[in-house]
């Protein structure tokens, strides 16, 4: 009996071992793992740093912009000093890549506009910033500053960052007093895009690392401490700013190239097929008898442009560019623009069920006015309106706030229908009918069914005014 009780008790014993070694190896994974990030919170926030900016605004522009009877200076304009101009201040972060030559990596929304620019480090101390380069389609500036004993980060390669690996985020959320905030998470997905309106290269890494205002030209790093993405943009809506869990940052490897560019041309070099291309949804795959709904649909070819003289023709759908498979419009965007003008690649297309592959010769793509010259479409439905997708220029120059959705007005036909209405350019049509419409494309389409009932109804926001109109169309 006393041997059985023996042997229970060396049981428990031996169980207990095994328990406390358990307990205490775990201890000491969750030790190395947080050991881990904050060794790479400690190299990293040298390296990141806050970007001030100031922009001088006139103040008589300020009030052609907004005229005295409106009932908000009516209140306050007789208690608000007499200036000339004020300045406006903006709050940003970045990356120092270069140490030697004191390179600093941004987002373009941050400086843009800006008179003053201020780089302030991890002790504090502050230097004036010179703008080297920006490029408003990837939203990446590059800044310089003069300074010695600067710490940088090396570039990781996005391309082999996987889908749940965790990551670190670093830069001055919200205020100057919160710089060099540290947050982690994992990534949530790859190749994000369509998320900024306008006309941006998008090729987004999601991450849930908490990424809020401020945080913008901020580090991403992986597990290694390497520089993976340059934060950019937060998932939110226009009452509430803050972190959603949804955050989005550009990958390394297109900082790299969009850097390298900018130093050495002072511009990004991109190439163009000459094509205008839209996304693949599930009844035009089931229209075009495509299994999947990969690919980019060409919606019109660019008169002499390099797809035209290749044998692209309206309605082919591009599935494969250079020996890569097309996943959607904003890969083959991203992957033409990358690549090498004045050489030729293949292209492979489904045209009637068949594929067909052609060799193109990229070319360089051309100043934004004559791209828009080449790509200007003509006005075909009844209502007399030509329509363009919303772009950061458009959005400017039309006073169209960065939150909105729809297509912009870009001509009218005199003596049309829409003229008759009262329909002007920079007008912003977001619905036909109660559909929304987001591209020409949703736009013809939408008007082509809704004009049967010879009654066109169109959602519009004129200076953020919105209302309804309906278009009457003659027999």
């Amino acid at each position: 009996m006393d041997t059985i009780i023996q042997k229970e008790m060396m049981k428990k014993l031996f169980l207990m071992i095994i328990l406390v070694g358990t307990i205490s190896a775990q201890n000491s994974i969750l030790k190395q793992f947080s050991d881990q990030f904050a060794d790479i919170a400690e190299r990293a926030n040298p390296a990141v740093v806050t970007v001030l900016t100031e922009r001088n605004i006139d103040m008589d522009q300020f009030h052609r912009n907004f005229p005295q009877d409106n009932d908000f200076f009516r209140f306050f304009a007789p208690r608000m000093p007499k200036q000339k101009e004020f300045k406006s201040t903006a709050l940003g972060s970045g990356v120092i890549v270069d140490d030697r030559k004191g390179y600093i990596v941004t987002n373009n929304h941050v400086v843009e506009d800006m008179d003053e620019i201020t780089v302030r480090l991890l002790d504090k101390t502050e230097y004036e910033a010179t703008i080297i380069g920006r490029d408003p389609k990837s939203d990446i500036a590059v800044l310089q500053i003069e300074a010695r004993g600067l710490t940088d980060l090396g570039f990781g390669d996005s391309d082999r960052l996987r889908v749940g690996e965790w990551v670190i985020a670093v830069g001055s959320p919200f205020s100057a007093n919160l710089s060099h905030t540290v947050t982690a998470g994992i990534v949530s997905a790859k190749g994000r895009g369509n998320i900024i309106q306008g006309d941006i290269y998008e090729d987004f890494i999601q991450t849930d690392a908490a990424i809020n205002p401020g945080n913008s030209g901020g580090a991403l790093l992986n597990s290694s401490g390497d520089l993976i993405g340059i934060n950019t943009a937060i998932y939110t809506n226009s009452f509430d700013r803050s972190n959603k869990g949804v955050g989005f940052a550009i990958p390394s490897n297109m900082v790299k190239r969009v850097m390298s560019d900018l130093i050495t041309h002072g511009k990004v070099l991109r190439s163009w097929i000459g094509v205008q291309i839209q996304p693949i949804d599930e009844k035009s795959a089931r229209a075009l008898n495509m299994k999947t709904r990969n690919g980019a649909w060409v919606a019109d070819v660019v008169k002499d442009g390099p797809a035209e003289k290749a044998g692209v023709e309206t309605g082919d759908v591009i599935v494969e560019f250079d020996n890569i498979k097309v996943k959607n419009v904003d890969h083959l965007r991203n992957t033409v623009s990358s690549s090498s003008p004045n050489k030729k690649y293949d292209l492979v297309v489904i045209r009637n069920g068949r594929k067909k592959t052609f060799k193109v010769r990229l070319e360089a793509m051309p100043e934004e006015d004559v791209l828009l010259a080449a790509s200007k479409p003509e006005i075909t439905n009844e209502l007399g309106i030509q329509v363009s997708n919303l772009t950061r220029s458009l959005m400017r120059e039309y006073n169209i706030n960065l939150n909105e959705e729809g297509v912009v007005v870009t001509n009218v036909s005199s003596e049309s229908v829409a003229a008759e209405a009262g329909i002007q350019i920079g007008d912003l049509i977001t619905r036909v009918g109660t559909k929304k419409c987001n591209s020409p494309a949703d736009f013809a389409a939408l008007v082509k069914e809704t004009q049967k009932r010879n009654m066109v109804m169109l959602h519009m926001k004129r200076d953020g005014v919105a209302r309804y109109m309906t278009l009457e169309l003659e027999d």
